[in-house]
């Protein structure tokens, strides 16, 4: 058994749905469950209606709904031939953009939006494309069945960012899931969106839909777990940034994890744990590439000084000072309380004798941190930084490859300098706009061109 998830890009319109079939059906044997993620753009395109739809700009909330409607329509036209199928699927989309518009009306009506009903919102993409996506499959020849994702990914009620239940995930997967693997049908679910205990909706969070995979995959065992997306796999470097950025056809798991934590597109961070737990193997694939290689993470891997380079912009620094962190214990936890409390996620920390400076993407509760860390001392709050990250199994099995990453970056200032706990990420802290030169120079280095 193995779990297939596609990705916005691979469920896009007609032509990536037609693809995304011809791969499944070239995988019947292997006993599929297909994830699938809201076609590209579409969660997107609710979230704003939502917000739109709050603000009391409904014309423009409902012009979004119609809109839409009308790229779904198109695509079930495109993928359906004319007949029953087509009337009976279009039926169905037509009611959940009904539903929409009337969710759109009352969150005008109220006048604001609440994480409940912003995830019921975001929601639609998914079970609207995993509509689309069965019909085509049948009509396609592969036998699927399209299952309810509030049914088998069960969560809390932390709306928005939704933590799952494992035990309860597994419960309803061999109870729902298997038994349609067991006759030979292909199960298709929406990723990202789960419910509560009492059925109400909710979602794992941006990315999301690649966690789901992997807890279908965990809780059901599965021999694999494919990722489809649009590149080829996990590369040394961003190929936006660096053209000459090269495939990497095996990485392991504890690098791929800090790849997607420091900005790796291809791969949601949560992704790996759950398999991580069990040690199945997750593959990246490219659904406009299905002949290529892509790239197997795995426990086994080679250990390399440096597999990959990751870099964002758009960090935000938080340095605190206080002569009180001298000697007294409890200082820490406190200080990282503040950032529980306001639901922020530390990236980077470095800590000296009095200071201690992180680093946020988030910076949406930057006011309300800034006040209550000031409680502890006197803060400092740099903007527009970036991170550049060099991540290797073997990184410190010599100083060559760290002492060669600075040298290689010459006279560009180091706001701050971090070695993982794990000493399998060598992370820099620079200005913002120079990440992109940053990531080059490093490239250049360990990764050069071969003539």
């Amino acid at each position: 058994m193995i779990v297939i998830k596609f990705g916005g890009t691979s469920v896009g319109d007609a032509a990536a749905i037609d693809r995304a079939a011809a791969i499944v059906r070239a995988r019947i044997p292997r006993q599929p469950i297909v994830v699938v993620s809201a076609l590209g753009g579409a969660t997107n395109a609710l979230i704003a209606i939502g917000r739109q739809a709050a603000e009391g700009q409904l014309i423009l909330a409902i012009r979004g709904v119609e809109t839409l409607r009308d790229r779904h329509l198109q695509v079930s036209e495109q993928l359906l031939a004319a007949g029953e199928t087509l009337d009976d699927v279009q039926a169905e989309l037509s009611a959940s953009f009904d539903e929409l518009a009337h969710l759109a009306e009352a969150l005008s009506t109220l006048g604001h939006a609440t994480p409940r009903s912003r995830d019921a919102m975001a929601a639609m993409g998914e079970m609207l494309s995993s509509v689309l996506v069965v019909a085509a499959f049948r009509e396609r020849g592969v036998d699927a069945e399209h299952v309810d994702a509030t049914s088998v990914m069960i969560t809390n009620d932390q709306f928005e960012r939704a933590e799952p239940k494992p035990e309860r995930i597994a419960e309803a997967c061999q109870r729902i899931l298997r038994p349609l693997v067991a006759q030979g049908r292909v199960p298709v679910v929406g990723g990202y969106v789960g419910a509560t205990d009492h059925g109400i909706v909710t979602t794992l969070g941006r990315g999301g839909s690649d966690y789901s995979a992997s807890l279908f995959g965990a809780a059901l065992g599965a021999e694999a777990i494919e990722i489809w997306t649009d590149v080829d796999g996990m590369l040394t470097a961003d190929p936006r940034v660096v053209p000459g950025a090269r495939l990497i056809d095996r990485i392991r798991f504890d690098e791929a994890s800090e790849l997607a934590s420091f900005g790796a597109k291809v791969l949601h961070p949560n992704t790996i744990s759950p398999a991580v737990r069990l040690g199945i193997p997750v593959w990246i694939f490219n659904s406009r590439n299905p002949e290529g290689t892509g790239t197997q993470i795995t426990f086994d891997a080679p250990r390399r000084p440096v597999s990959a380079l990751a870099g964002k912009s758009g960090v935000t620094v938080l340095k605190v000072r206080s002569p009180r962190m001298l000697l007294q214990h409890g200082f820490l936890r406190g200080l990282f309380e503040v950032f529980d409390r306001h639901r922020t996620s530390v990236d980077v920390v470095a800590t000296s004798e009095i200071s201690v400076s992180v680093t946020i993407d988030d910076a949406t509760h930057l006011d309300s941190l800034v006040v209550d860390l000031s409680q502890l001392g006197d803060i400092s709050v740099e903007r527009n930084r970036g991170i550049v990250a060099i991540v290797g199994a073997g990184l410190t099995e010599s100083g060559m490859a760290m002492s060669r990453a600075l040298a290689a970056l010459g006279d560009l200032r180091i706001h701050m300098l971090s070695l993982s706990a794990s000493a399998i990420n060598l992370t820099m802290i620079i200005d913002g706009d120079q990440v992109s030169a940053a990531m080059v120079k490093l490239h250049d280095e360990f990764f050069p061109t071969v003539s």
